[in-house]
């Protein structure tokens, strides 16, 4: 990427950049690694609910974060104040990690002209009251197609993020991003029962994308759709038995159970399932898992890493092998890999870590209609809600907010109340039927650990997995 628009954050502060590239090299001299991270962002988010505006909020943040590495140790200070002073306080805080160190300097990122999203800041694109009467026009459209609806809510939110990474030997580069994001939720009743149903879709993109006609009456329907089927649903049986993922957002579960097991801190740190098991099977064969931040306009995607790194795609496991982890470059340096483009963070006042971008299991051969024709009795899961996951042992519980019965190959009835338990190293190997119809979710998906919250992608093919415990609510 082009540092030529880096002036953002210096015609308009007390920073000179010449100035700020010497200070940076003399805190850093002697370190293994580090960066200056500079940040501004405008975020805005409109909530349209019960028939009305409840709420539309703007924020301005700016800052920087100044780290250095020496070893395992990582000195870290950051400000909202972009001045000399407060980047001169900073540096005394970080070079105290390197007393007594006398390190080289890791070799700089390569450099990228990689260009995934527009520039354009997305949320000038569109008028306050365009927004407004987008809303409007949802909530009406909801309540017009059924009489069963009793409340609909509508979100809108909008995030551009301009950074610049300077590093100790001058190199200085930047990324605009863009990031968009459309919600729905419905709830419908009937007597004195109620269910809800949603749908988000969005991206890195001007709003315009994913605001047209077509794409918020699909968001609406589908959230309807989802309200009326948890409407007719029964009490979720509970047992083992074979479960039929279905394609796209149930990647989800992948992401959760397996992929923070395949992040290089875990690794390196010997707490994740998959420690040193690369080069062993890990899964069925047929499983190929990537983590792949170079998608145009994904939600998780990435021109390069809040560390300069481009991002790239990355396979995790092959045909059922394990292959390799998601790394920053702290993680990778110490583990004696390279960096995969996956240092993340939340902002100028988070430390990057490794995180994923957007993760997701190639597709097989199977055509969906035969997966669940070859189920006798079991689950199909099309949603999932809330989950937990325990790095260490794989071991998660996930809830499904849209299910199904299969029975004698066919899909049955809708069930609410239904969980899945499982490990996940172990459900990788209970694998048995991989859908041809792979497929990335529509861009709603937010990933948190250790505190920090980044976008991000999912997906997969419709999947088969044998005897898994599902936890349900019927007597």
């Amino acid at each position: 990427m082009t540092d030529a628009p880096g002036s953002l954050f210096f015609s308009a502060t007390g920073l000179d950049r010449d100035r700020t590239e010497d200070l940076v090299s003399e805190a850093l001299t002697g370190c293994d690694d580090g960066e200056l991270f500079l940040e501004y962002r405008q975020s805005e988010a409109l909530v349209f609910d019960d028939g009305k505006l409840k709420t539309a909020s703007f924020d301005t943040n700016q800052g920087f974060g100044l780290r250095a590495i020496c070893g395992e140790a990582t000195g870290y200070a950051h400000a909202s104040e972009l001045s000399e002073a407060a980047l001169q306080r900073a540096i005394s805080a970080v070079t105290a990690v390197r007393s007594g160190h006398n390190g080289t300097m890791a070799e700089a990122p390569p450099g990228t002209n990689a260009k995934l999203y527009p520039a354009d800041n997305p949320l000038g694109l569109m008028s306050f009251d365009e927004k407004v009467a987008l809303l409007e026009k949802i909530d009406a459209y909801a309540r017009s197609l059924d009489k069963d609806v009793r409340q609909v809510s509508a979100s809108l939110g909008g995030d551009w993020q301009a950074v610049q990474i300077i590093r100790s030997d001058g190199m200085s580069i930047c990324d605009f991003r863009p990031l968009v994001r459309l919600s729905v939720s419905i709830v419908a009743g009937r007597g004195d029962r109620q269910e809800s149903g949603s749908y988000g879709l969005g991206g890195r993109a001007a709003y315009e994308t994913y605001v047209s006609e077509d794409n918020w009456q699909n968001a609406v329907q589908k959230a309807l759709a989802q309200a009326h089927t948890n409407l007719d649903a029964e009490e979720a049986p509970a047992g083992e038995m074979d479960v039929v993922l279905g394609p796209g957002w149930p990647g989800i579960l992948l992401h959760e159970a397996v992929g923070h097991g395949l992040e290089g801190d875990f690794n390196r740190k010997q707490t994740s399932a998959f420690a040193g098991l690369v080069g062993q099977r890990v899964a069925s064969p047929g499983v190929t898992v990537l983590d792949d931040g170079t998608i145009d306009g994904r939600r998780g995607s990435l021109s390069l890493d809040d560390e300069g790194t481009p991002t790239s795609c990355t396979t995790l496991i092959e045909d059922g092998i394990l292959t390799g982890f998601m790394q920053d470059r702290l993680n990778a340096r110490l583990m004696g890999v390279q960096p995969t483009g996956n240092g993340r963070r939340q902002s100028y006042a988070h430390q990057p870590m490794p995180r994923m971008t957007n993760t997701y299991m190639l597709g097989g051969d199977a055509a969906p209609d035969d997966i669940i024709s070859s189920v006798k009795n079991g689950l199909y899961a099309v949603s999932f809600g809330g989950g937990s996951v325990d790095i260490t042992s794989g071991k998660f519980v996930f809830s499904c907010t849209e299910a199904y019965r299969i029975e004698n190959g066919k899909i049955g009835n809708p069930v609410k109340g239904a969980t899945l338990i499982g490990n996940g190293p172990d459900a990788l190997t209970r694998i048995s039927m991989i859908g041809n119809d792979m497929a990335l979710d529509a861009g709603q998906g937010t990933c948190g650990k250790s505190g920090q919250w980044v976008p991000v992608g999912v997906g997969q093919p419709t999947l088969r997995i044998d005897a898994m415990t599902v936890g349900g609510t019927a007597a």
